[in-house]
């Protein structure tokens, strides 16, 4: 970000309350020494990212959250749900949601793509708040140090699969499962209803994609995402540190066995939430 964290604070402070804002400040933070954590992360950010956001899950997107005492209060978690909706919102309104739910405060670190880093401005914007390059070494360091990750495990082709194919889950990538399985993390699956409908696509380009600097560019039907009403489903933690040993990671009928299972439960969670909402926009 072009400005330092006491101005990320000041610009908090126009929408977030005082009592708020030290309740952020009590996030697990580690100064790598320089001011931010290892990643760029920094509690004055992150109040700046929860003041930006939230009147988006407060009023555009009326934003209903189901279990979060799912969310381990501390220790390695994994946090594994599905992707839509072309533009990652979803993932923004989960990040709020947590911060809001967890107590002590938590921050769900978005293990992003590799190209996400790298874009212009907004690599750096998301790692104030928390987000880290999808390399095994960054999600093993958080981990270790008992963080609570944020992984969404069908990668690009679910936040860009055609309208048609809407709540249909694509193949789970095993990277959260091996991780888990490696490090003794909690595995806590997470449904994530209305980010479908936001903004359908007419189609996607990978051409276009190159020119932007991103794998596939999804060309909208509307120019801003609609106000549906998101829903957010926690599902009991998944123990898959306590099915496998950490040695299993290495054996790839294990990973994907474990995968399976994690892409189960998000499906229920899903088919659970299309089941109770009201309607798109209810």
């Amino acid at each position: 970000m072009p400005f330092p964290p006491t101005v990320a604070e000041a610009l908090a402070s126009l929408s977030l309350d005082k009592e708020t804002r030290a309740r952020i400040h009590r996030i697990n933070f580690r100064d790598a020494g320089h001011g931010f954590d290892t990643f760029g992360m920094h509690p004055s950010f992150v109040a700046f990212g929860a003041s930006v956001l939230g009147p988006m899950y407060d009023k555009y997107f009326r934003t209903i959250s189901h279990g979060a005492e799912h969310i381990p209060d501390t220790g390695a978690t994994i946090l594994a749900a599905n992707h839509s909706g072309n533009l990652p919102i979803d993932g923004a309104m989960l990040w709020v949601d947590v911060l809001r739910k967890t107590e002590p405060p938590r921050v769900a670190r978005p293990i992003a793509d590799h190209f996400v880093p790298a874009l212009p401005f907004i690599g750096t914007a998301f790692a104030r708040g928390g987000m880290v390059g999808g390399s095994r070494g960054n999600a093993r360091s958080l981990l270790e140090a008992g963080e609570l990750l944020m992984i969404f495990p069908e990668g690009v082709p679910g936040i860009t699969k055609p309208f048609s194919e809407r709540y249909k889950l694509q193949t789970f990538r095993v990277g959260h499962a091996e991780l888990a399985i490696r490090h003794s993390a909690q595995v806590v699956p997470v449904g994530i209803v209305g980010g479908e409908e936001q903004m359908p696509a007419l189609l996607a380009s990978r051409r276009l994609g190159k020119l932007v600097g991103v794998p596939i560019l999804p060309i909208p039907a509307v120019p801003i995402p609609l106000p549906v009403r998101y829903h957010l489903y926690y599902g009991e933690p998944i123990r898959l540190d306590l099915d496998y040993r950490p040695e299993q990671g290495d054996d790839p009928s294990v990973v994907r066995e474990a995968a399976n299972r994690v892409q189960a439960a998000v499906d229920a969670l899903i088919q659970q939430g299309l089941a109770e909402r009201n309607g798109v926009f209810g």
